[in-house]
């Protein structure tokens, strides 16, 4: 049995069992909600207790990869380029239409405060709170270890991207020694985040008959809600790489949509981009066109520095999980959430799905002061989201490659 198997198992052996207590006698549920809860919060304080080293890691190798990206030449520099302003455009686009179509969907006060009661309210808007200028002067944090403790995610990403780039100016010898240390902590971490996950059935099931037990059947609802929110998200932003194709890579519709399909259909069975690298240098050589030098480069740059739907997927889920609480994020919290959402989709290529989904989304969430309890119960649906998040990642890949195929040619 898959990982993703016993993990929907566990979601719905919690849901029916939560759900029948309920039915069968509340006082009783409410007993074994009390004594499960605490299992569920443990589970999670456990994937939480990985995510500060594991963020200033990844941020610090994100970095390094970036840099020996961008001094291999000057497709390579340009590819950079590209990636970073495609990454930027869907996080902007993410934090503006994430929280817009959810405006649309029905909020449940019952649901709200019945999740409250069984995860616990979030703290008031921390990464919102106080003026511009104190926004402006918590960037930059005055004790980085005072903001690890914290969990103030958005200072101790920048005091990561300055030991990053401070590494590149150090002798060679040393730098190599350093990216190999902070990688060595960032595979500690997943490890424990994979022992963690190992038992995320349990954790899950804990979660789901706490929160049924006390919301009933809408939080199944609740759930049906986020796929279809994120997986809409996720289709408006590959929507879009079409024109990024059109207008930046010289392309037509048509033959860019006839192309890449083969490319779409092994993403979406596979779920990896990586496996999908051979179809996609295939297509971008003798369907799109592009030259052989810049495909060998922009391809695999891309498989390894670039998924860009992973801003998309932080700042989706975050403003999700603010939805269900009734949490309205400011101009200021979302902006923060897409500075931190592309920072961190840099350094988290290529980590597992659900150490991805648990690990990564956290610091944004965090950064937003939400509750992370709610992501043990998507983690439990997110195989059907990451389709059609793969399916953007590497329309993406093509995408991009045409920009700057195109702009190798001038």
């Amino acid at each position: 049995m898959s990982a993703t198997t016993r993990v929907l198992v566990g979601l719905g052996t919690g849901a029916a069992f939560g759900i029948a207590l309920a039915i069968w006698s509340p006082a009783v549920a409410s007993v074994a909600a009390s004594i499960l809860q605490p299992i569920g919060h443990l589970w999670l304080n456990a994937l939480q207790m990985t995510v500060v080293p594991l963020v200033v890691a990844l941020v610090v190798v994100g970095v390094a990869a970036t840099s020996d990206a961008a001094a291999s030449g000057r497709t390579a520099r340009r590819a950079l380029i590209v990636f970073l302003v495609l990454l930027s455009a869907g996080a902007a686009f993410a934090a503006w239409w994430a929280p817009f179509q959810l405006g649309f969907l029905p909020r449940d006060p019952v649901l709200i405060e019945s999740l409250r009661a069984a995860i616990g309210t979030p703290a008031a808007g921390q990464s919102g709170a106080g003026s511009l200028g104190d926004w402006f002067t918590a960037i930059i944090p005055s004790n980085a270890i005072a903001a690890a403790v914290q969990s103030a995610m958005l200072p101790l990403v920048v005091f990561a991207l300055f030991v990053g780039f401070a590494l590149t100016r150090i002798a060679p010898g040393r730098r190599a020694q350093a990216v190999e240390l902070f990688q060595t902590l960032a595979d500690t971490m997943v490890v424990i985040v994979r022992w963690v996950l190992w038992v995320a059935p349990l954790g899950v099931f804990a979660l789901a008959l706490t929160m049924c037990v006390t919301a009933g059947v809408s939080v199944l609802s609740a759930l049906g809600w986020y796929l279809l929110a994120q997986c809409s998200l996720y289709l408006m932003v590959t929507l879009a790489l079409y024109l990024v194709a059109v207008c930046g890579g010289g392309q037509s519709v048509r033959r860019f949509a006839v192309a890449i399909l083969p490319a779409q259909v092994i993403a979406m069975s596979t779920q990896s981009s990586l496996a999908t690298l051979p179809a996609m240098v295939e297509t971008a050589q003798t369907r799109l066109g592009c030259a052989r030098d810049v495909t060998s480069l922009v391809l695999p740059m891309a498989v390894s520095l670039f998924r860009m739907t992973s801003p998309v997927q932080y700042i989706g889920v975050s403003s999700y999980i603010a939805w269900i609480y009734g949490v309205d994020l400011s101009a200021e919290q979302l902006a923060v959430a897409a500075a931190l959402a592309v920072v961190i989709s840099l350094g988290s290529v290529g980590l597992p799905g659900q150490v991805s989904l648990m690990a990564t989304n956290m610091p944004v969430v965090q950064a937003l002061s939400l509750p992370v309890a709610p992501l043990g119960l998507l983690l439990a649906v997110e195989t059907i989201p990451d389709a059609f998040a793969t399916l953007g990642n590497v329309t993406g890949d093509l995408a991009a490659t045409t920009v700057v195929a195109k702009r190798a040619d001038q």
